[in-house]
């Protein structure tokens, strides 16, 4: 049977009449989505990994219970969002906790990718330079930016998703790009 043409409600309808390959399709429809959402507000990619294995589990064990007539896609990445959150405070909790025990923590060495092209290079670099730049942003700033940019939504969906007006998420968004401009800039 062909998922990829179901739309998410009758994805999530099939799933809750026991359909498990159906919560599959949801998962191969916005995994890396939300992976990559989760590697843009966390900036490590074992953590974004963990929220978005978390955020699945998290749907396969609601879904059952959610309207099948709501959004899956702003709800899934509210949940990415909550999830990230969670993580951003327990980096804090963290970070004080070794502060106060007056520990030195090293973290481990990111691991170097092999050698690329130039050009594969360069974007490679363009993008680590825009994750900073995304990462600079006030959080709430930074969780619309991503929305737009990473999950492709509407400012409406981004206002249900946040719980903020349509026209807040707006205009956040607009305040955002002088800011990125300015910080890319001055690193390029």
């Amino acid at each position: 049977m062909e998922y990829a043409r179901y739309p998410d409600e009758e994805l999530v309808r099939r799933f809750q009449d026991g359909d498990v390959l159906a919560f599959e399709a949801l998962f191969d429809r916005y995994g890396e989505t939300i992976y990559n959402f989760a590697l843009r507000f966390l900036g490590d990619s074992a953590d974004a990994e963990d929220v978005a294995q978390h955020t699945f589990v998290q749907a396969f064990e609601a879904l059952g219970r959610l309207d099948a007539a709501g959004s899956v896609r702003p709800w899934l990445f509210q949940v990415a969002r909550n999830r990230c959150n969670d993580f951003t405070r327990r980096r804090r909790t963290a970070a004080l906790r070794a502060t106060e025990d007056g520990g030195e923590h090293e973290d481990e060495e990111p691991v170097e990718p092999d050698p690329l092209p130039e050009e594969v290079y360069e974007r490679a670099e363009l993008q680590q330079l825009l994750q900073e730049a995304i990462l600079s942003l006030l959080p709430r700033t930074r969780e619309v930016v991503l929305l737009r940019y990473v999950g492709d939504f509407t400012f409406a969906e981004i206002g249900k998703t946040l719980s903020i007006p349509e026209n807040t998420a707006r205009t956040l968004f607009q305040r955002a790009k002088p800011v990125l401009r300015a910080y890319l800039r001055k690193r390029l």
